[in-house]
């Protein structure tokens, strides 16, 4: 098992086998399979604010939802590496996920994917929010790509609904097949 040390424990690294369900169940287009395999109930995208105290509230009520969710198990966290952004263990082995995109994983919960990564050094427009997580049980996936400015979401339709009807969020529901780029945004 490979691990790596941070706030006085170790934490499990993941490797290609953790992604694979997602790395063989997505496609390169525009629809939510881009992000999220086609195994899910139901689907959503979530527009990011951009900076400020909005992406707190924003963040905030993402981890509210997804921990209603997922009580007492482990998520899986995954930081893109983009050059820029804080991967949270830069020295660890990074899996290949998407278009090429090279993301740090590691074994963590809720309270880590909040606050792991450093205000100061953090997406500006993403926020301190991993761009990759999901439980343990993989029920849910919830994955911010590279370009886009939202969130896509796959999981049960309890889940979902709670995004749909957070009064902090601004998500949509979306079908398998259909554009998953919100209205007014571009997809590159």
């Amino acid at each position: 098992m490979l691990s790596e040390e941070r706030d006085g424990k170790a934490w499990r690294i993941g490797t290609d086998a953790e992604v694979a369900w997602i790395s063989n169940g997505t496609s390169v287009d525009r629809t939510i399979t881009s992000a999220i395999p086609p195994v899910f109930e139901a689907y959503a995208t979530i527009v990011l604010p951009y900076g400020g105290e909005g992406q707190d509230v924003h963040d905030r009520a993402v981890l509210s939802v997804l921990s209603e969710h997922s009580a007492g198990q482990p998520w899986w966290l995954g930081y893109l590496d983009t050059g820029a952004d804080d991967i949270v263990f830069p020295r660890v082995r990074k899996l290949t996920l998407y278009s090429g995109w090279h993301y740090v994983l590691v074994e963590a919960g809720p309270e880590q994917a909040g606050t792991w990564r450093q205000t100061d050094v953090r997406s500006f427009w993403k926020g301190a929010l991993p761009n990759l997580m999901f439980p343990a049980d993989r029920s849910w996936l919830v994955s911010t790509l590279w370009d886009d400015d939202w969130t896509c979401i796959g999981g049960p339709a309890a889940l979902v609904g709670g995004f749909l009807r957070h009064p902090d969020l601004e998500a949509r529901q979306v079908a398998l097949g259909q554009d998953a780029t919100p209205p007014g945004h571009q997809a590159f």
